[in-house]
């Protein structure tokens, strides 16, 4: 299918996903300067670089857009990040958390109802042509409604031949006297949600320099938190967290509330990640993502306890094909299902109390509590003389092991290393 320009679009309504920054501000004045009428979509993710989230249709309008409109989904991204990364423990490289991916699926979902109500068949997003966010916004439309169309003003010659770059757009937005918090001497950009912030781009993209310029917005760097270690609890109910320190909570609430006790103790902050792209080349991330790092090794130390070693294999291999499935905006595909069905399986068996010490940046285990299908028993792994293992029943599974290790040696198959 032919690749959808803005000479297309002149006259015609769309629905533009926009977060309100540079790129949304840029593209929302381009587009309705060549006559196109934008329904602007902004998914309210409790974003925490925004001091002022309503202020963002406004923005919109007066960018020009013709009209501009919040969708809440908060809610939902707190499902989608328990379902998905904490009960599949799908930290994609790195140990990068999937903030980003799995938040685009989240505001693809919110916003279709909006755009099918108008009875619109284009969507634009501002994502560019060298990540991976175009494949996660367009991917996840079709999905959901194959009738759409998408337009990604970044794949347009004419867009880029003029607004291709960070520069050429803060000139564009100044002139045109438009509201951005965007500078040239901001050293990289940032991507938020109540799920963790990404910072890339610009001074980020060279290895050979100190990224100490970043400036954390969820929590402090671990050199600068305090000198007294914090001790954090979290219980889980059938793979759902429902109390932080004793304190019951619904999802959205354990994920707020562990990214204000994380976020002080430096947990989560400042992850940095050269991973690869989707589209073939690789590119850099520093990370901030206290609460969710927290409840992801709380939700881990309960798995150590409830799976035998088969379902940990098996596990494992779920877990690594659901992290690329987010990262590469594959959600609502068959695989997602099937995945989320067998990590969502173990999850009936994840009920259980973590405590852990949080000391500057670092996440120490302390104790487990209530861990009602825990297949650990101290007595059974003891080196004392206690419990019901005899340790001369070993003998006679050794003397089965060696039957394949004589085997190996008599035909000559041992590595000599």
């Amino acid at each position: 299918m032919k690749a959808l320009t803005i000479r297309d679009l002149k006259g015609k309504r769309v629905a533009a996903l926009v977060s309100g920054g540079l790129d949304s501000t840029s593209i929302i004045r381009w587009m309705s300067e060549r006559g196109v009428d934008i329904t602007a979509i902004t998914a309210d993710l409790s974003q925490p670089d925004e001091k002022d989230m309503s202020d963002i249709p406004r923005r919109m309008k007066a960018a020009g857009a013709g009209e501009a409109l919040f969708v809440d989904g908060s809610a939902l991204l707190a499902e989608y990040m328990l379902s998905g990364v904490i009960q599949g423990q799908a930290a994609h490289e790195g140990g990068y958390l999937n903030t980003t991916g799995i938040a685009r699926m989240a505001t693809v979902k919110v916003a279709m109802p909006e755009i099918e109500r108008r009875g619109i068949d284009v969507v634009v997003h501002g994502s560019t042509g060298r990540g991976n966010d175009q494949v996660r916004f367009e991917l996840a439309v079709i999905m959901l409604n194959p009738n759409m169309r998408v337009y990604a003003p970044w794949r347009d010659p004419e867009f880029v031949d003029e607004l291709g770059g960070r520069k050429q757009m803060i000139k564009y937005c100044l002139e045109r006297q438009l509201s951005i918090t965007a500078t040239e001497e901001k050293p990289y950009s940032t991507d938020a949600n109540f799920c963790g912030l990404t910072h890339e781009a610009s001074r980020l993209e060279s290895i050979f320099e100190r990224p100490d310029y970043v400036e954390f917005l969820m929590g402090v760097s671990p050199q600068f938190a305090p000198d007294a270690e914090e001790v954090v609890s979290v219980g889980f109910e059938q793979g759902r967290p429902v109390q932080i320190n004793g304190r019951a909570c619904t999802v959205l609430e354990a994920f707020l509330t562990l990214n204000d006790i994380g976020g002080r103790n430096g947990i989560g902050i400042g992850l940095d990640v050269v991973e690869n792209r989707r589209v073939g080349i690789k590119s850099r991330g520093v990370y901030e993502a206290p609460g969710a790092t927290i409840m992801y090794q709380a939700y881990g130390k309960l798995l150590e306890l409830v799976m035998d070693r088969s379902r940990r294999k098996f596990f494992d291999t779920v877990s690594r094909q659901l992290a690329d499935a987010i990262y590469e905006g594959e959600w609502f595909a068959p695989i997602a299902s099937d995945l989320l069905a067998a990590s969502g399986s173990v999850a009936q068996h994840v009920t259980g109390t973590v405590a852990f010490g949080l000391y500057k940046g670092n996440v120490r285990f302390l104790t487990a509590n209530d861990v009602v299908h825990s297949l650990y028993s101290a007595d059974t792994a003891s080196m004392e003389k206690i419990g019901n293992f005899d340790h001369i029943d070993s003998q006679g599974y050794m003397g089965i092991a060696n039957v394949r290790s004589r085997a190996l040696a008599s035909a000559r198959q041992v590595r000599n290393a």
